[in-house]
């Protein structure tokens, strides 16, 4: 018997399908679990960069919606019922969406996290990219930045919880599509999704787009609107072909006016994305990136590869602890969401 270890540094992807399939099966989860060679591959590792020391020092304003104990839909839902809270003195209190969107002329950024978050993980890395975005524009009406926390945490096996994660990815992009649907058309908006939380956030601006002929749909209109829409993708586990002329998200590329997309070109976990779909052989986003000619002409578009940086790893806090990337999710963000 061969009794030799399976790291993800001894098996390419390439040699992985020459695996028995336990062995295969085996390799896939611990490149999705992400337990060598450290535990820096895990989704929720820490952040060690001290937030108190950014430029911009004061409490960022923080918000939080929760869709935890919300149950599956297939659409755009009439109404949600979100868990809101908002972070106050080092604590979160309880608020409410009316309460979040009160302030129509203060920018905002909406951060999505990906799979095996718990919504404490959530809610500590959405406070580190807060004190990021108020470094970078200290002149500037500071963004009120919100957590979109959905249920990513894992359940069972990880394969399968990995897989269930994935559908329930697209559920929640429904509900953010809800949520985005009651901004002010004038307020301005970014969208930072990161692994599965590109697929929430382009579903979500998918469904608004399509909901813009429908006022039975009662969501204030996303193409043409006054305030900019602008969207950065964080190593995104989505179909690398998802905002192709016919691919399955496309309509969501005349709902943005800038894309920034952060690759990981050497990411093992995203080379597993194929095994997510039954019979899948479509890479991700995140892997091999996209063509420019796939978005109309007036979409800005700038594409990073952050292997690098980031190496093999997959986790959002690296991007986070990397001064140049951290400036890119940034500059994606905020450079020119409200006009001077």
């Amino acid at each position: 018997m061969n009794t030799t270890p399976i790291t993800p540094a001894a098996v390419s992807p390439i040699a992985m399908h020459a695996l028995p399939t336990r062995r295969r099966l085996l390799c896939v989860a611990i490149l999705l679990a992400g337990l060598a060679p450290a535990r820096a591959f895990a989704e929720t590792a820490a952040v060690t960069a001290d937030p108190a020391a950014c430029v911009a020092c004061a409490e960022p304003d923080v918000w939080i919606v929760s869709t935890r104990r919300l149950p599956s839909i297939c659409r755009l839902p009439a109404h949600a019922s979100f868990d809101v809270e908002r972070r106050s003195g080092g604590a979160w209190q309880a608020s409410s969406a009316e309460e979040l969107l009160a302030e129509a002329d203060r920018p905002l950024v909406f951060f999505i996290h990906g799979n095996r978050y718990e919504q404490s993980d959530a809610k500590s890395q959405g406070v580190v990219l807060a004190h990021r975005l108020r470094a970078a524009c200290p002149q500037g009406i500071p963004p009120r930045v919100v957590v979109f926390s959905w249920p990513s945490q894992q359940q069972g096996r990880l394969i399968p919880s990995s897989r269930n994660n994935f559908r329930r990815s697209f559920v929640d992009g429904h509900y953010l599509a809800r949520l985005l649907g009651q901004v002010d058309p004038a307020q301005p908006v970014a969208l930072v999704g990161y692994s599965f939380g590109g697929t929430i956030a382009v579903g979500a601006i998918e469904d608004l787009v399509e909901a813009g002929d429908d006022p039975s749909a009662a969501v204030n209109p996303w193409v043409g609107r006054p305030g900019r829409s602008h969207l950065v993708l964080v190593a995104p586990a989505v179909r690398h072909d998802a905002l192709s002329p016919r691919g399955l998200f496309a309509p969501a590329s005349a709902g943005i006016d800038r894309l920034t997309l952060l690759i990981n070109s050497s990411d093992l976990a995203l080379k597993m994305f194929p095994h997510l779909e039954p019979g899948g052989k479509i890479d991700a986003l995140g892997s091999v990136g996209m063509p420019r000619r796939w978005l109309p002409g007036s979409v800005e578009y700038s594409a990073t590869d952050a292997a690098a940086i980031v190496g093999k790893r997959h986790a959002f806090p690296l991007y986070l602890e990397s001064a140049a990337l951290s400036r890119t999710i940034a500059a994606g963000a905020i450079d020119g969401l409200v006009a001077d």
